[in-house]
């Protein structure tokens, strides 16, 4: 039996004030109990899912069964510093050159790179779906960081990509805990748009704040597979899939009391055709939307964290010097740049007296007396303030867009991608104490604005060094993808189109295109039941 301190404890062996220990549950195969290229009773050296070497393992102990319940609930304490322990990314291994994709659309030359600020877009061919690339994420997070199945107590999946109308995604997931025995996993799915891996996030969070939690870790994974009909559209696709470990004691730490969230019903992206992997997209809409949340959720934070301010002595407005960096939903790198001087707009109206003559808002005084509503279609105020925000940029978001500019948008994913690209290029000293500001947000629409608080401990051997060590291969295994040509894109694209819905059905598609580690779809019956395979490690 496992006994358990007050959050906080120090009992040798702990973390989080849980005595843990240290297993790696085997695996098996999805198909009828079958193993499929698994690993199974494998010894603590378990590889990496992914062509490139890994960077080692997160090494993160956890509790071992479930009596550390009654240790902790009802105690009336918090646990404390919740947030993300260990954060794993999975991409496809093939992607299309999106400056040769203007060509072959026979668009302007930089339309898709300069105009949308893209470089490549990641794709999945017909063997791949939501629930094959979740489960390579999940089993990812778990074979790196030496967990143990029965130690995760929550898992929620944030995703908008419906294969039913029914079955959650989760469900499919529970097979990878069959051999554990573990079957107390709470959540099931979240769907609105992009939003639905933040909602799934503060659903984890508020979980392991509750009366209810026993003591264990939850799993938050969003993934999508967002394709476009062909069109001007398609090159803001992208794919794949993120799994964050949520507890106490974390490194990125959800700041308490700090969110903003705003919420309106409106048609700017949506998908009614539920035969079709396309949505409807009002393009101009969906941007004025997207600013518009912008403008409502920095303003609810802004006020949330002047009110903490205020009540601690602190009588100063929040500005965007007091996030060092902030990451972004990320339809396009573009568009979030723009937004990066959207949040400039908001400082500069609400500052009681800027400095005009010089500074950051040198030559700005012409714009001192609009309005916010009045300045979403004005290119003359949208260019001045991308203009006056471009060192704050390049400081404190561009690091943030390496997966979204050679992947392209991954809908849930998005924003935690912003985020794996910010830890794979920052070192710990970079990041230790630092405040990093997030703005999520799903068409429809729902959004947040919240923040994370980075460790102070940037040690080596510390929970932050090791996440990031976690990361530190990501641009490797970007650079380890195929590249495929615009003609096979589209044949793919087509392909997909053609069988996605299918019954009685074996995908196209080859284990060569994917990379070690990697689930995939293998057969689908002629009731619709999915049966899914591991490519070996």
């Amino acid at each position: 039996m496992v006994s358990a301190q007050p959050w906080g404890g120090t009992e040798p062996g702990g973390f989080g004030g849980l005595v843990v220990s240290w297993r790696l549950a085997g695996e098996r195969g999805l198909c009828g109990g079958r193993e499929r290229g698994a690993l199974v009773g494998r010894s603590c050296g378990a590889q990496t899912a992914s062509a490139v070497p890994s960077t080692g393992p997160l090494l993160l102990p956890l509790p071992r069964s479930l009596s550390s319940t009654a240790a902790v609930a009802g105690t009336g304490t918090w646990p404390k510093d919740v947030g993300i322990l260990a954060l794993e990314v999975y991409f496809p291994a093939q992607y299309v050159e999106q400056s040769e994709l203007e060509r072959y659309d026979g668009v302007e030359a930089g339309k898709y790179t300069r105009g949308l600020g893209q470089q490549q877009m990641g794709f999945c061919a017909a063997h791949e779906d939501i629930n094959s690339l979740c489960l390579t994420v999940v089993q990812r997070l778990v074979e790196r960081g030496q967990l143990s199945w029965d130690a995760i107590g929550r898992l929620e999946v944030g995703t908008e990509t419906v294969i039913d109308k029914s079955k959650a995604v989760k469900t499919v997931l529970m097979e990878l805990f069959r051999e554990s025995g573990n079957t107390d996993v709470e959540g099931i799915d979240t769907t609105n748009a992009c939003y639905g891996g933040t909602a799934s996030l503060f659903n984890a969070a508020s979980w392991i704040e509750s009366s209810a939690w026993d003591g264990r870790y939850a799993v938050v994974v969003c993934g999508d597979i967002a394709v476009y009909a062909t069109g001007n559209a398609r090159p803001t696709g992208g794919a794949g899939a993120i799994a964050m470990l949520v507890g106490p004691n974390a490194p990125l730490v959800l700041e308490r009391g700090l969110r903003g969230t705003h919420m309106e019903h409106a048609y700017d992206f949506y998908k009614p055709d539920l035969s079709s992997e396309y949505p409807v997209v009002d393009g101009p809409l969906s941007i004025q939307c997207y600013l518009r949340a912008l403008d409502r959720c920095y303003a609810v934070y802004r006020r949330k964290a002047e009110s903490q301010w205020q009540q601690a002595g602190i009588q100063r407005p929040f500005t965007l010097d007091d996030f060092k960096f902030i990451i972004f939903h990320t339809p396009f790198c573009k568009l979030v740049q723009k937004s990066v001087g959207r949040l400039l707009l908001n400082d500069f109206l609400a500052a009681p007296s800027p400095d005009t003559a010089a500074g950051l808002y040198k030559g700005l005084q012409p714009f001192r007396g609009m309005k916010l509503e009045d300045t979403y279609t004005s290119k003359e105020v949208e260019k001045a303030f991308q203009t006056a925000s471009q060192e704050i940029f390049n400081q404190k978001t561009k690091p943030s867009l390496l997966l979204s500019s050679r992947n392209g948008n991954m809908y849930t994913p998005s924003m935690y991608g912003c985020l794996a690209s910010l830890l794979a290029q920052c070192s710990a000293q970079d990041l230790a104490g630092s405040r990093i500001g997030a703005f999520s947000y799903g068409s429809g629409l729902a959004a947040s604005m919240f923040s994370l608080r980075v460790s102070q401990d940037a040690a080596p051997g510390s929970p932050l060094d090791k996440l990031l060590s976690s990361l530190a291969d990501l641009p490797a295994r970007l650079d380890a993808r195929k590249r495929v040509a615009p003609q096979d894109f589209a044949d793919i694209m087509k392909l997909r189109e053609e069988t996605h819905h299918l019954a009685n059905h074996t995908p196209h598609g080859s284990q060569a295109d994917l990379f070690p580690g990697t689930w995939y779809l293998e057969r689908v019956d002629d009731k619709y039941r999915r049966q899914y395979a591991r490519k070996p490690v």
